[in-house]
């Protein structure tokens, strides 16, 4: 198992954001992370990032505790927050050159085949010369995606990652976003049911720090569909 969450707790004072979280994530899954505001979805992927300690319990990583494992175990991670940090002053492919090096990509020429690859496979192309400041929204969305699938992670985090992009764009990502996790590891936060029906293979329901629906997608669609089981679950 390439993820595994046992027992995770996280308190913020007397209140529990996260309640004794377990989950086993293998290779090659898209997992759907669904639930209310406040529920604890972003609290849970920093946690599994080792961004956050936690109170109780083990994040492990490819048998690894995360927050042990260093750069190096974190390296093999991507992550897209959900309020996508850029520098709006940088050109994108510098950008993106720039996190390459972070990446330890080494030597100019290399950086600039993995750059050029990378804004092709987002469809950053039409925008690569321009500033990321003077991007549209959706296209920022693009520049945040490509920062974080840039050095091929095994494991990829993204929190809303559709968030901005028009239908059009929503086809392109969503496609990217599937094909990424044929052979790697996806979790994705969202609030769009049809975005998880599109792209994932399982589905993690947590309310109030606590998992309470753990199925793949087609048990549940089977079973009614997306909205009958969130709609249990915001009650």
């Amino acid at each position: 198992m390439l993820l595994e969450v046992s027992g995770v707790t996280k308190k913020y004072g007397p209140q529990k954001a996260l309640d004794n979280v377990s989950i086993s994530v293998p290779s090659g899954q898209v997992v759907g992370l669904l639930g209310p505001n406040g529920a604890g979805k972003s609290t849970l992927m920093r946690s599994i990032l080792g961004y956050l300690p936690t109170d109780a319990g083990t994040v492990t990583f490819d048998g690894q505790d995360v927050r042990a494992g260093g750069d190096e175990l974190k390296g093999r991670m991507g992550y897209l927050p959900e309020h996508n940090p850029l520098y709006p002053e940088m050109y994108v492919r510098e950008f993106l050159d720039f996190i390459a090096g972070l990446h330890g990509i080494k030597g100019r020429t290399a950086r600039a085949q993995k750059v050029e690859e990378i804004v092709e496979r987002v469809g950053l192309t039409p925008e690569a010369h321009k500033t990321i400041g003077a991007l549209s929204k959706g296209y920022k969305q693009r520049v945040g995606l490509a920062q974080a699938i840039l050095h091929g992670p095994e494991l990829l985090i993204l929190d809303e990652p559709t968030s901005g992009l028009d239908p059009l764009q929503l086809k392109d990502i969503r496609a990217l976003i599937r094909s990424f996790g044929e052979q790697r590891t996806v979790i994705l936060s969202t609030h769009i049911m049809q975005e998880v029906e599109a792209m994932c293979d399982r589905v993690i329901m947590i309310k109030q720090g606590r998992i309470v629906t753990d199925a793949p997608l087609d048990d549940l669609m089977a079973q009614g569909g997306l909205e009958a089981a969130f709609n249990t679950l915001a009650g």
